[in-house]
């Protein structure tokens, strides 16, 4: 096993059990944590400070929950930190087995699992109590009164969220986001943040220059990002050229590669051309194709954002997504992949356009001109000026800086060949090369 992957098991042993709700204890300890691994900065919002209508929630912890028939106990929701709904109400008293039900949740696909209750943590003025359950349990409690005790202690919350940069040549920064909550569990959220880290001490390590600047964002799912986004300021916010989240990606399921709404970003296209060529067990999909999180926050920014996950999965949302599922070999295979797809942008220049519209490029003043032949006037079609054309008719439609080995891979040019050509433009002024 690679130092890589046990750093990314050891993350996962360390924080999954911790209920990780969106400002708690818990989390405190899991930010902590991370910022133990790697020199984060961090952004901190108090729960006073409403933006967009979202409500940070107040700090949460479950100090007893308990549910008792005749003296027994039946269920003590303290076994999982999914056992109480999160940021469900403290509440004591006797109930009925029948009012005890309307408190109860189940996941409809497995008996034996317990689901994950999360909407309250974004309505935190609108609360009740309650308890997840196995079916099973539910189905099987005996008739009835119940005497139920859910102690829980709040106190003001804080929601935290991480950056760490890693400066390049260009500003323009590519993001990998990950999402620090979700309690109890290893897959969902948690693989991304290791993923993540395990990938940024790789990267931190080259000694060559970086051409693209990159970020780690790790934030509360939606919320998080959302704080984090509207929060920074306009000038940083307009260098973040593009991004990808990293989610659920320990699962045994085939990697899944959904794009942004535009489709065209230099990560997400350099992550398909890796999938391709490894031979991966994957499928790609349009936005919002069968995952929708924190990709739509990002959006809504303007800033292209894909997904790489293993979604879906049989455990999701429930306490089955655990340690115990993770597969080392597929946390290995996703680092494997985002770290070759970085490789791959940074393996050439970055273009920079520098003109609008479409210049004639057969004028003297340019010479830039590939022409391919007529094959009615008796050309012989040259697949070479084939691909050099498809090239110089690329480069217009450039709307943000992109990398040129990207560029040479769409195409099938080798590198050097475009960055030939490519330095002509330059040398017009259309385009820079950095």
């Amino acid at each position: 096993m690679s130092l890589a992957t046990e750093l990314m098991m050891m993350l996962l042993e360390d924080l999954a059990p911790l209920n990780r709700a969106v400002c708690s204890p818990d989390t405190d300890r899991a930010v902590d944590y991370l910022k133990s691994l790697l020199p984060f900065k961090e952004h901190a919002y108090p729960d006073t400070d409403v933006y967009n209508g979202w409500v940070i929630p107040p700090s949460w912890h479950v100090e007893v929950a308990t549910m008792h028939h005749g003296g027994e106990l039946v269920y003590d929701g303290k076994h999982h930190a999914l056992g109480v709904m999160a940021l469900s109400s403290s509440f004591q008293g006797r109930v009925s087995r029948e009012e005890l039900r309307e408190h109860l949740y189940f996941d409809h696909r497995d008996p034996e699992a317990v689901p994950f209750h999360f909407r309250q943590q974004f309505r935190s003025w609108q609360r009740d109590w309650g308890f997840c359950v196995p079916k099973r349990l539910f189905d099987t409690l005996p008739d009835g009164d119940f005497d139920i005790c859910i102690q829980t202690r709040e106190s003001p919350g804080t929601l935290r969220a991480l950056t760490y940069d890693l400066p390049g040549n260009s500003p323009e920064t590519i993001v990998f986001g990950a999402n620090l909550d979700h309690p109890g569990v290893a897959n969902d959220g948690l693989s991304g943040v290791a993923v993540g880290i395990a990938l940024f001490k790789a990267l931190a390590r080259r000694h060559s220059p970086r051409r693209f600047s990159y970020r780690l964002v790790l934030a509360p799912g939606i919320i998080g990002n959302e704080y984090y986004l509207g929060k920074l300021p306009d000038e940083e916010r307009e260098h973040i050229l593009e991004g990808v989240m990293l989610e659920m990606l320990g699962s045994s399921t085939e990697l899944a590669l959904q794009y942004s709404r535009s489709a065209h970003s230099n990560i997400e296209m350099a992550l398909a051309k890796v999938l391709e060529r490894r031979g991966a067990r994957h499928r790609t999909g349009g936005f919002a194709s069968w995952l929708i999180n924190d990709e739509y926050i990002w959006e809504a920014y303007g800033i292209p954002m894909a997904s790489l996950s293993r979604f879906p999965y049989p455990e999701y949302h429930s306490d089955k997504d655990s340690v115990e599922m993770i597969r080392r070999g597929c946390m290995q295979e996703a680092l494997d992949v985002v770290a070759e797809a970085v490789g791959l942008l940074e393996s050439g220049c970055v273009l920079h356009k520098r003109f609008r519209g479409n210049v004639c490029l057969s004028h003297p003043s340019y010479d830039l001109y590939i022409d391919p032949g007529q094959v009615a006037f008796g050309d012989i079609p040259d697949d070479s000026r084939r691909r050099m054309r498809q090239l110089m008719e690329l480069v217009p439609t450039l709307d943000r800086p992109t990398s040129v080995a990207l560029l040479a891979s769409r195409v099938g040019l080798p590198v050097s060949s475009v960055e030939a050509y490519l330095q002509q433009w330059a040398q017009k002024g259309l385009v820079k090369l950095s």
